[in-house]
């Protein structure tokens, strides 16, 4: 249950941001965090990450869905014995259903968070965005220090 709290807890901080920014910003408006760094930018996206497969609505519908049924799938089958896998897929679950509410009601991504990493402008992303990563890398870490010790423990 710990998990679907994460979850929660992720696509409420992500809806909240997001109703701030269209509530609260015109679209492509800017405001300085961090100068040359971190910018709160008001953007839209109709895909995926850098924008790929715009306007694919149904794909997304369908592959979302397949998704957060993978996950919760494995939250209930893997992670009685295994908090980092649990972590992981909660983050993963609260993004996945962020975006996925955006998409199902907006019909385009709310993202605001927009960053460059010395001169490279890194493409602008939400919460959700930020929970899936951390949450895929949670998981790739758990891979490959955890599983392996685990299945010898097992044995």
């Amino acid at each position: 249950m710990f998990y679907y709290l994460i979850a929660a807890i992720i696509i409420v901080i992500d809806q909240i941001t997001k109703w701030l920014i269209v509530k609260n910003m015109e679209l492509g408006e800017s405001i300085t965090v961090i100068e040359n760094f971190l910018y709160i930018t008001s953007h839209r996206n109709r895909g995926a990450a850098w924008g790929i497969l715009q306007g694919q609505m149904w794909f997304f519908y369908i592959i979302t869905t397949i998704v957060i049924v993978g996950i919760i799938y494995y939250i209930q089958k893997y992670t009685k014995n295994n908090k980092v896998m649990g972590v992981a897929l909660g983050l993963m679950l609260g993004g996945a259903i962020g975006n996925f509410i955006d998409r199902l009601f907006r019909k385009e991504v709310v993202d605001f968070i927009n960053t460059y990493i010395f001169t490279y402008d890194f493409p602008i992303f939400n919460v959700a965005d930020s929970s899936l990563c951390i949450g895929v890398g949670l998981l790739f870490i758990h891979m490959l220090f955890f599983e392996g010790k685990q299945e010898k423990e097992q044995a």
